[in-house]
């Protein structure tokens, strides 16, 4: 965690979006699954919902602020996160499920009792055999729901 964030501080977030909107730029018509992990997952988000191509949205372990004037039709979204988790407490969820039904989102929430921020690392102390399992089998299922838009995948 230590060493994401001093990346994050050191790079910028700004940078990063814009490294990640430059690498998905070129797929984008393809109609992109956007997926990332904690900080990864606010850049995700923050893609997906400026992508009026995106397919779909899987976040794990992490969720970001909505533009005021975000709007997507229907996108598929689906969040695992730690219940509770020091960074996305009960409050923030709520305000940010709510936001991103008022964006036209498909939401899903599934949390995970007990679980560390970071419980499906297996590397990591958070790490939660049990969570990461269902998380993984859940997230699948989502992404299988997706599909490949045709195009023999994204």
């Amino acid at each position: 965690m230590e060493e994401g964030r001093a990346y994050k501080d050191e790079v910028g977030v700004d940078e990063l979006l814009k490294r990640a909107i430059v690498a998905a730029a070129p797929h984008s018509e393809r109609g992109l699954v956007y997926a990332g992990f904690s900080l990864g997952a606010a850049i995700a988000q923050n893609l997906a919902l400026g992508d009026e191509k995106a397919r779909g949205l899987l976040l794990l372990h992490g969720t970001s602020d909505i533009a005021e004037n975000a709007r997507v039709e229907d996108l598929p979204v689906q969040l695992h996160v730690a219940d509770p988790d020091p960074f996305e407490p009960h409050d923030w969820l709520t305000a940010w499920y709510l936001r991103m039904g008022r964006t036209g989102a498909d939401v899903e929430v599934h949390r995970y009792p007990g679980a560390g921020h970071l419980f499906t690392d297996p590397d990591l102390p958070d790490y939660d055999e049990e969570a990461a399992g269902l998380t993984w089998r859940v997230a699948l299922g989502f992404l299988e729901t997706l599909g490949d838009g045709g195009d023999g995948g994204a």
